[in-house]
């Protein structure tokens, strides 16, 4: 009875292993893809409670998920392929690239190139998601206020953007983009600072500090609420109700994106959730500014001047507790305790749901 239980487990494991491999394998090719890249077991939760709730519209019959990832990460991704396993995820696949990448060879042709070209040519679009800081040689600076955790990560989505978009910091390398240039790139937080510094823009290393010149908790809290991009004061005192994200507006730019690309009134100031120290320094060209912060100093969303369908945003749409009450919070010592969910007014869960229609359209019309 051990030995089947061994052999079963080691069967386990192979078939996981193999699960990791969706685009070297006999993939359907009636289906079409979306591809998610840094797919943890959280971040698939998080598409997987979209989907379930219709906020992120698309017809599972037709279209499934495709979570890529460089084998350097630090993340174990079988965990990953375990939450697929275990919640019955038929619609959701795992891909592992393996090439040898490191920083000198992000933005040219690299071990990765060719299974770049592979994602793009059998998908429809592209998501990149939150996480740690760049490391700012991508950037071409050095390391002031950053905190990078897991370089291989950033290596492995800068160099796919790279690749998607081109860049100034190589001009002659010809973009994915141009043989699909209706294929959709978008992100959140991380990812729209990644889409930026691929492209050959740079990042603000810490906004309190190079922004507002305040280097502690203590003068960060003194700074106006409105443009706080994450929570202080969990860093001064203890409590455990403390939110590590601030709720805060954000302003459209004359752009039209927000207006006539996803069709929400270009005076509204929603509410947003954000949690980020850094932020868009000098914009890559081929971007238009979209959104900024109330005090207009930190950008917060772009566009592509000339693919329709590539942007991104500085703040976090995709969170579950935007959309339904779950833990009281509060930001400041002052504060009663509220759900993410009661912060927001009506209009913006009016810009949240009609953001992620935005996003639903674009994936349908591939």
């Amino acid at each position: 009875m051990k030995k089947l239980t061994f052999t079963l487990s080691i069967l386990a494991v192979v078939i996981s292993l193999n699960a990791q491999n969706f685009f070297r394998e006999d993939f359907s090719k009636e289906k079409k893809y979306v591809i998610m890249a840094n797919p943890t077991a959280g971040n698939i939760g998080v598409v997987k409670f979209l989907l379930d709730k219709g906020i992120l519209d698309v017809d599972l019959q037709k279209y499934e998920f495709v979570g890529v990832y460089h084998s350097s990460q630090e993340y174990n991704f079988t965990q990953a392929a375990d939450y697929i396993e275990k919640n019955g995820l038929t619609s959701f696949h795992l891909h592992e690239v393996k090439g040898v990448l490191n920083e000198s060879v992000v933005y040219r042709e690299n071990g990765c190139s060719d299974d770049f070209r592979k994602i793009f040519s059998n998908s429809v679009g592209i998501i990149f998601f939150g996480g740690q800081d760049i490391p700012p040689a991508l950037y071409g600076e050095e390391n002031w206020y950053s905190e990078t955790t897991d370089p291989g990560r950033h290596y492995f989505e800068v160099s796919f953007l790279f690749h998607l978009l081109g860049s100034t910091r190589n001009a002659s390398f010809r973009p994915l983009l141009e043989d699909n240039p209706e294929y959709m790139v978008t992100g959140f937080c991380l990812g729209l600072q990644s889409m930026n510094v691929a492209a050959g823009g740079t990042l603000i290393q810490d906004i309190p500090a190079q922004v507002y010149k305040s280097f502690t908790p203590e003068t960060n809290v003194l700074i106006d609420r409105n443009n706080l991009h994450r929570n202080y004061w969990q860093n001064i005192r203890e409590d455990s109700d403390f939110m590590g994200i601030n709720m805060h507006p954000v302003k459209f730019t004359e752009d039209k994106f927000f207006g006539s690309t996803v069709k929400v009134s270009g005076k509204m100031q929603p509410v947003v959730y954000s949690s980020h120290h850094q932020a868009i320094g000098e914009v890559a060209p081929v971007f238009r500014v979209t959104a900024r912060s109330f005090d207009g100093k930190i950008i917060e969303g772009i566009a592509h001047k000339k693919y329709p369908n590539v942007f991104s945003v500085q703040f976090h749409p995709e969170v579950s507790a935007l959309y339904e009450d779950r833990a009281l919070v509060k930001f400041a010592p002052d504060d009663k305790p509220a759900t993410l969910h009661s912060m927001l007014e009506k209009n913006s869960m009016k810009f949240h749901l009609r953001y992620w229609g935005h996003i639903s359209d674009v994936i349908r019309e591939r």
